[in-house]
């Protein structure tokens, strides 16, 4: 290889995309130093079969390479050959010659930083003839270079993050045959001076894509029947296990093997709900949707435009869809049973961001970068953001070392990635859409602003009762609905509760029916919450939300497209916040 530049390599072909990456900006002398996170823990494959990636780094990129030197915190620093035994003599005897003794830095960071950094000043000093070519492995590196303010890092962390950008920026580096890979699961775990240096190259190694699946399936399945155990063939268990690991397929696989129990629908839901809440660390809620939008009473207009937008996904027209939704209106009008009804209807998987906030710092940012991860491998799948205002943070928000800014930018730029429209649809559910930052609500993200009221005309209350029974299991005529007189000023939470009370009464007396009577007794004992300003404050800014005025129930909709009625409902919105923040 020359010294005065690197050579051009041709990348193999079935190199996953992060390897290629690596291997083309390597070649093209830009950097010498990456950061690998992301899916760094899973099976990578091999020319042939399949290994850990530091064994793919040993093998397949740096195969032909003198000496590999690998490090952590368990194993201290040795000489590295992926699964040659007969490389990994050599190895061992020019690490000797060339680095030194090795068991002097067999847990001690310090000393193996010292050790490797005497070695590259060598290599660079030394005469062409007595270089070698050298890659350094450096595997869970957030425990070497944590995340921190300069200045608050130990002393230790201190010295090797100034020792790598010496490495990284060093001209005389970038014209040897040295490469640095740095390995952990969260970029955001590791020092920001390190992953955000110029000289620094960061990839994100993603979960594997179908086709990737597809052959780790047959691989693992080998020359047995796999049509025995499973009532899915390997191309049909690919599609439907996006955003697992291959070490989680391969026990999927392994165990209809051994387990004598078959792989059939129910288990496979089971067990992919399973596998992606533990990837995810219980950050994620996944949710099998059980009902689509006929169970979503009145709002014709709204689940007009949701299922043109399900036929528009199902045929493939992502481009024609939006980036998210925006559910708005006061508490009890339906917004999560609504975003669970469109994934019902879409037929896709529907998942519930939980709470990924943390109280130790940058695990917050870690945690999301994982769910992140994970979401991008799954699509297309609704992701629900309850209490969105909430959730989410804002970009100037301050008082917790700027992590609510940097979820929020985190979050933002991946609801604004149009690689991933109709693959990760967004839906972000609050009562106060006017707390949302509108870096969230703009077109091209949150772009379709869905306003939910409560239920006021005497149809769609009947028919509101009818959907809450059938919801608790109880079939109900819709003549059998009884008249209320809290026409809107029921929200459909207040309905089912009515129609629970009536049920328990109906359970009490033996009755095996519900009927009209019962109802109409529990309509007329139950009191509702107490209405005030906050409501009409919901209510208000609901209205203001809106981006498509057929959204808007009758008489709001005349309200506001009325010659300066936006104006006169902005003036109400205004007085009635002054309101709520002052009581």
């Amino acid at each position: 290889m020359s010294e005065a530049a690197r050579p051009a390599g041709r990348v193999p072909e079935w190199f996953p995309a992060w390897a290629a990456r690596l291997s083309e900006t390597y070649f093209s002398g830009a950097s010498s130093l990456f950061v690998l996170h992301g899916n760094v823990q899973d099976f990578v494959r091999h020319r042939e079969g399949y290994g850990t990636l530091p064994d793919f780094l040993a093998e397949e990129i740096f195969g032909r390479w003198d000496l590999i030197l690998h490090f952590d915190l368990a194993r201290g620093l040795r000489a590295f050959a992926g699964r040659a035994p007969e490389r990994l003599k050599e190895m061992v005897v020019l690490a000797g010659r060339k680095v030194g003794d090795l068991a002097l830095a067999r847990r001690d960071p310090a000393a193996a930083f010292a050790l490797l950094d005497r070695f590259v000043q060598n290599n660079i000093m030394a005469d062409a003839g007595e270089r070698v070519s050298a890659a350094v492995i450096l595997d869970h590196t957030s425990f070497l270079i944590p995340a921190g303010e300069p200045g608050r890092l130990s002393q230790a962390a201190s010295t090797q993050i100034v020792t790598l950008l010496q490495w990284a920026a060093s001209p005389h580096l970038k014209r040897l045959n040295m490469a640095f890979v740095l390995m952990d699961e969260k970029l955001s775990a590791l020092s920001e001076r390190l992953t955000g240096n110029p000289h620094v190259t960061a990839i994100e190694v993603d979960l594997p894509p179908e086709a990737e699946r597809e052959a780790f399936i047959r691989y693992t399945a080998g020359n047995r029947d796999f049509a025995a155990v499973s009532d899915y063939d390997p191309a049909q268990l690919a599609r439907l296990t996006a955003g697992l690991s291959l070490i989680d397929l391969g026990n999927i696989v392994q165990s209809a093997f051994e387990s004598g129990r078959r792989l059939d629908s129910s288990r496979m839901r089971r067990l992919k709900k399973q596998l992606i809440e533990r990837q995810c660390q219980g950050l994620l809620e996944f949710i099998e949707p059980k009902w689509n939008l006929d169970m979503v009473v009145g709002h014709e207009p709204v689940k007009q435009r949701l299922r043109e937008d399900a036929s528009l996904l199902r045929q493939g027209e992502l481009e024609l869809l939006p980036m998210g939704y925006l559910v708005c209106g006061p508490v009890g009008t339906g917004k999560t049973f609504l975003a669970q009804c469109t994934a019902g209807e879409i037929g896709v998987p529907c998942v519930v961001l939980r709470n990924f906030r943390s109280k130790y710092v940058g695990e917050t940012e870690g945690n999301l970068e994982r769910v992140l991860g994970v979401l991008r491998a799954m699509g297309p799948v609704v992701v629900v953001i309850d209490e969105a205002d909430a959730a989410l943070g804002d970009r100037g928000q301050e008082g917790d070392s700027g992590t609510s800014s940097r979820v929020f930018s985190m979050i933002a730029a991946q609801m604004g990635d149009t690689r991933y429209r109709g693959r990760i649809v967004w839906m972000l559910l609050t009562c106060r859409p006017d707390l949302l930052p509108i870096d969230l609500k703009r077109q091209g993200r949150a772009e379709v602003h869905v306003p939910l009221f409560y239920p006021s005309e005497p149809d769609e209350v009947r028919a509101m009762f009818v959907a809450m029974a059938a919801k608790l299991g109880v079939k109900l005529p819709p003549e059998e609905a009884p008249d209320v007189p809290l026409r809107g000023r029921l929200s459909g939470a207040d309905i089912e509760g009515i129609v629970g009370r009536a049920l328990r009464r109906c359970r009490l007396a033996g009755s095996p029916r519900l009927t009209r009577e019962v109802l109409a007794e529990a309509a007329n004992d139950f009191l509702p919450s107490v209405e005030g300003a906050e409501k009409e404050l919901q209510e208000t800014a609901a209205v203001l939300e809106c981006t498509d005025r057929h959204f808007l129930p009758p008489a709001l909709r005349e309200e506001a497209t009325a010659p300066g009625g936006r104006a006169l409902i902005q003036e109400r919105y205004l007085r009635l916040r002054r309101l709520v923040e002052r009581s």
